[in-house]
C-alpha cells in the first residue's frame, strides 16, 4: 500500500516503513485558511501536531476584521473555525509576529514543515492621477478600521456629502453600505465602540459605486446586491447609461445562475421608483476611472465611459464625466504582503508556488516550506475555495513527509521558551477564550451578542481574564 494510501487512512507513514510519531508542523497566520490546513492536516495524519501562529491576540483573520459588522450570517463560520483551535494537537499561538517574534531560521529549527497562510490585507494600487490626494482611500483600510482591527487609527474621516466608490466586487458594496446606512442600525452588531461613534458622525448622503463594465461582467454576488435595498433609510439607483446587454452578456445570464440573479436585481433597482430616503447608493455601469480631480484634496472623481466589445471586455468611448465627490474609495482589490526571508511575486502579488510548495529562485520547491489561501493564489473566491486549496497543500506536503528536513530541538515547547526569551506575549486558546468570553460580556450588558474590543492593550488585558 502507498504512503498516500496510508496517510489518508488516518495511518502516519514516512514513505520508508517508518511511522511518523510527531510530525511538528507551524501553520503562520490562523485565519480560514490556516485553520483548514490545520484541520485538514490533523485529521489526515494522527501524528501532526499543529502551532497556528498569528500575529494578532484574536484568530480568524478576515472573517473577523474583513467581513462588514452587519453580515452575521457570514460570521457563523467562525463557530465552525473555533470548534477547531480547540481540537488537541492544535495550538494556538496568538499575538506572536513573523518576522519580528519569529524568524525564518527559527521555524526551521522547532518544526519538520511551515505553512504560511498569511492572506492579503493591503489595497491593490489604481495608478491614475490624483490617488494621493487628501480624501482618497483603500477600501481595505476602511474595513479594517470598521471592522475593529486594532493596528488601524481609532477614528477615520467620515465628513464627504459626496463619496464615490471605485470597484465591481462585494467589498464595494460593502463600503457603500456601510458609508450609506445609518450608524444606529448597526446597534444590533458587534461594532466596536468607536467605529459607532465614527459612522453617528457620518456626512455621507449620497455614495456613487463605478465600475468598468456591464450588468453581466460584475462581481457581485446577489446576496450582498440585495441587502443593499434592506435599510428603509437607503435608496438604491442604476442609472440607465452603461446598461448594456450585449450578446455575449446574454449567454453568460443563460449559463450562470448567479449572473442572471444579479441582473435581475439591477434591473429591479433600474426600474423602482426611488422612495424618497434620507440616503443614496448610485451604481453606474460602463464607467472607467481616468483622475481624481481637485488641488489640495479631493473634489471630483473623472470617468470615461466604456462600451462592451463582444467578449466581456471593454473599451473606452472618449466621453469623460466629472461626478463632484469628496472622497473617493478605491475597492480594486486586496494585496498579499512579502514575507522576510521568502521568495515573493510583487507582480501576481502571491508567493511563488506549484500546488502549495514553495518555489525558490530557480522554480524547485524550496524543502519544508509551503503555502496556502490568498497569498498562495491570489484575493479571488469565497471560503469553500479556501477549504479546497487547504487539502491541496496538505496533500502536496504529506506526499513530501520522507523528505521533510528534520528539526533541531525535539521538544514541542521549546518554541514557548523562545518566544519568551524575545519577551513575546502569548495568547494562547485558553486566553482567547477569555477575551471572547469579555466581548460577549460586554454585548450581553448593552442588549448585544457581542462588543468587539479594538485597542491590542485592551484585548491583551481581557486575555488575561
Amino acid at each position: 500500500m502507498s504512503p498516500d494510501r496510508l496517510s489518508c487512512l488516518g495511518k502516519p507513514y514516512l514513505g520508508s516503513g517508518e511511522i511518523v510519531r510527531d510530525l511538528r508542523v507551524a501553520v503562520v497566520g490562523a485565519g480560514p485558511a490556516g485553520i483548514y490546513a490545520a484541520d485538514i492536516l490533523t485529521k489526515e495524519h494522527e501524528g501532526a501536531h499543529v502551532d497556528l501562529i498569528e500575529r494578532l491576540p484574536a484568530p480568524f483573520g478576515l472573517v473577523r476584521y474583513g467581513v462588514a459588522p452587519d453580515h452575521p450570517r457570514i460570521k457563523e463560520i467562525i463557530k465552525a473555525l473555533h470548534r477547531v483551535i480547540g481540537r488537541d494537537r492544535i495550538r494556538f499561538l496568538g499575538n506572536v509576529e513573523f518576522g519580528a517574534d519569529l524568524k525564518l531560521e527559527d521555524l526551521r529549527r522547532h518544526y519538520h514543515a511551515v505553512i504560511f497562510a498569511t492572506g492579503a490585507i493591503s489595497d491593490r494600487e489604481l495608478a491614475i492621477p490624483g490617488i494621493d490626494l487628501p480624501g482618497s482611500y483603500g477600501a481595505a483600510d476602511f474595513v479594517s478600521w470598521y471592522a475593529g482591527h486594532p493596528d488601524v487609527p481609532r477614528e477615520w474621516p467620515l465628513d464627504a456629502r459626496h463619496v464615490a466608490v471605485i470597484g465591481a466586487g462585494n467589498v464595494a458594496l460593502d463600503v457603500a453600505r456601510m458609508l450609506a446606512k445609518p450608524a444606529d442600525e448597526q446597534l444590533t452588531t458587534e461594532i466596536a465602540d468607536n467605529v459607532y461613534r465614527g459612522l453617528k458622525a457620518n456626512q455621507a448622503t449620497d455614495v456613487h459605486v463605478f465600475a468598468r463594465r456591464g450588468p453581466a461582467q460584475i462581481k457581485f454576488t446577489p446576496m450582498e446586491l440585495r441587502e443593499l435595498s434592506h435599510s428603509p433609510n437607503v435608496d438604491v439607483i442604476v442609472h440607465p447609461e452603461g446598461f448594456e446587454i450585449d450578446e455575449a452578456s446574454q449567454k453568460a445570464i443563460n449559463s450562470s445562475k448567479g449572473t442572471r440573479l444579479v441582473v435581475d436585481t439591477l434591473l429591479k433597482y433600474l426600474e423602482a421608483e426611488p422612495t424618497g430616503a434620507a440616503h443614496r447608493i448610485h451604481i453606474h455601469l460602463c464607467h472607467a476611472p481616468v483622475e481624481i480631480l481637485g488641488e489640495t484634496r479631493v473634489e471630483g472623481l473623472r470617468t470615461e465611459r466604456t462600451e462592451l466589445q463582444g467578449d466581456g471586455t471593454v473599451r473606452g468611448t472618449g466621453e469623460y464625466v466629472d461626478t463632484p465627490v469628496q472622497a473617493v474609495y478605491r475597492a480594486v482589490g486586496y494585496l498579499s504582503s512579502n514575507l522576510p526571508g521568502l521568495p515573493f511575486d510583487h507582480q501576481a502579488g502571491v508567493m511563488p508556488n506549484a500546488g502549495g510548495r514553495v518555489l525558490g529562485m530557480d522554480d524547485e520547491p524550496l524543502p519544508g516550506l509551503y503555502v496556502t489561501g490568498w497569498i498562495k493564489r491570489g484575493p479571488i473566491g469565497l471560503i469553500g475555495h479556501t477549504k479546497s486549496d487547504a487539502a491541496e497543500t496538505i496533500a502536496n506536503l504529506l506526499a513530501d513527509i520522507d523528505q521533510l528536513p528534520q528539526p533541531e530541538l525535539e521538544d514541542p515547547d521549546a518554541i514557548l521558551e523562545h518566544l519568551a526569551a524575545r519577551g513575546a506575549t502569548i495568547v494562547d486558546a485558553e486566553g482567547w477564550t477569555k477575551l471572547d468570553a469579555h466581548e460577549l460580556a460586554l454585548g450581553e450588558a448593552a442588549g448585544r451578542e457581542r462588543i468587539k474590543v479594538v485597542p491590542r492593550e485592551d484585548m491583551l488585558r481581557a486575555s488575561r481574564g
